[in-house]
């Protein structure tokens, strides 16, 4: 074989390559977007390992419980990656299964007759009773059907309000809607009274954690895609408008929950990666180049345990961290009678830590 026929090969394997990289159909449209640099892990965000005292609840029971909640009689549910929820005696001990979805349970909140609603990534908005039977809520708004149903809290008068993270991806493809940045999710709320589902809010970069204020003026969403957490007003001389409650977060905010008094906790299921928000983001062509080639190109979560608590004005007043990460990438807290349980989507156990 000549060099000239060496040469006519490769630049033919080239030009074959370059037709596919800018040619070839990817599942996303992305949006360019410059986020601001992220803080400094410094003040407020100090690093410090005060979650290294996490205790682990139910080892090996299950994977990747998202959320956890604590019924009347201080038993914990998870739900797991398998579709399970399972039940914990309070001292996580004897692990049962409480209901099998057969989707992904995500977010779980009681409500006042003791059933268990749950925001399942793929069935809906349900509603368990105590004795495992499964009720569907709903699978659709506005004829746009629930693709990734994420997280649920319910408001005194027993309104649910809960999070579809996205109308375009499923829980299979939460990378993929990160990557292309568009705002695909929406503020959902269902009136147990008259069994209807409302939009809250639209055109939110990957919703994720509810959390209804303490006093009922206000439910936050937290927006993955942006690094912040919104406010929406229910009453007062602002309802019905939003505006942001805290803003370019050192990490991937997740789950959010209110201890019903006077805190917010919000999980960071991950620190920001640099490279993500300087080269990528700002960079639709270079996200859809990515696509195309291998999986292992995309950003992937860091190992850290990161969870802050925030006030009625969106100050943190509480940083937990652990970058030795022995309770890593943390999607939810719970306060429960003086104790802070964690849930994760990696992890094979339920933490539990006391209130700081």
């Amino acid at each position: 074989m000549t060099w000239r026929k060496i040469l006519i090969g490769f630049v033919a394997i080239v030009g074959l390559l370059l037709i596919y990289l800018l040619f070839w159909p990817v599942p996303i449209d992305p949006a360019a977007w410059t986020p601001p640099e992220a803080p400094a892990l410094t003040g407020v965000y100090e690093p410090n390992t005060r979650l290294t005292s996490v205790k682990r609840l139910g080892a090996g029971a299950g994977v990747g419980p998202e959320d956890v909640a604590v019924d009347g009689q201080g038993r914990i549910y998870g739900g797991m990656a398998d579709g399970r929820i399972l039940r914990f005696q309070a001292d996580g001990s004897q692990p049962e299964v409480f209901a099998y979805t057969e989707g992904r349970p995500l977010g779980l909140h009681f409500d006042a007759a003791g059933n268990l609603v749950v925001a399942d990534a793929y069935k809906g908005l349900l509603s368990i009773a105590s004795d495992g039977s499964i009720t569907v809520l709903g699978t659709e708004q506005g004829g746009v059907p629930f693709r990734l149903t994420n997280d649920v809290d319910i408001a005194a008068d027993g309104t649910i309000y809960f999070s579809d993270t996205s109308f375009k991806f499923t829980d299979a493809e939460t990378t993929v809607d990160l990557m292309e940045h568009r705002p695909n999710g929406r503020l959902l709320a269902y009136d147990p009274s008259t069994k209807t589902t409302r939009l809250v809010l639209d055109k939110l970069y990957f919703a994720n954690g509810v959390a209804v204020s303490p006093d009922q003026s206000f439910v936050l969403v937290v927006e993955t895609g942006k690094y912040q957490v919104r406010r929406y007003w229910l009453t007062g001389p602002r309802q019905g408008e939003s505006e942001i409650f805290i803003d370019n977060l050192p990490g991937f905010p997740d789950g959010i929950s209110c201890n019903g008094e006077d805190a917010f906790w919000l999980a960071l299921v991950s620190p920001r990666k640099p490279d993500v928000d300087a080269i990528m983001l700002p960079r639709p062509f270079l996200r859809k180049i990515i696509m195309r080639l291998l999986e292992a190109l995309l950003p992937a979560a860091e190992n850290y345990g990161f969870v802050l608590g925030l006030d009625m004005d969106g100050h943190v007043v509480h940083n937990l961290q652990d970058p030795s990460a022995s309770y890593t990438q943390i999607t939810s807290v719970q306060e429960h009678k003086g104790m802070l349980y964690l849930g994760s989507i990696v992890e094979d156990a339920i933490g539990r830590l006391p209130v700081p």
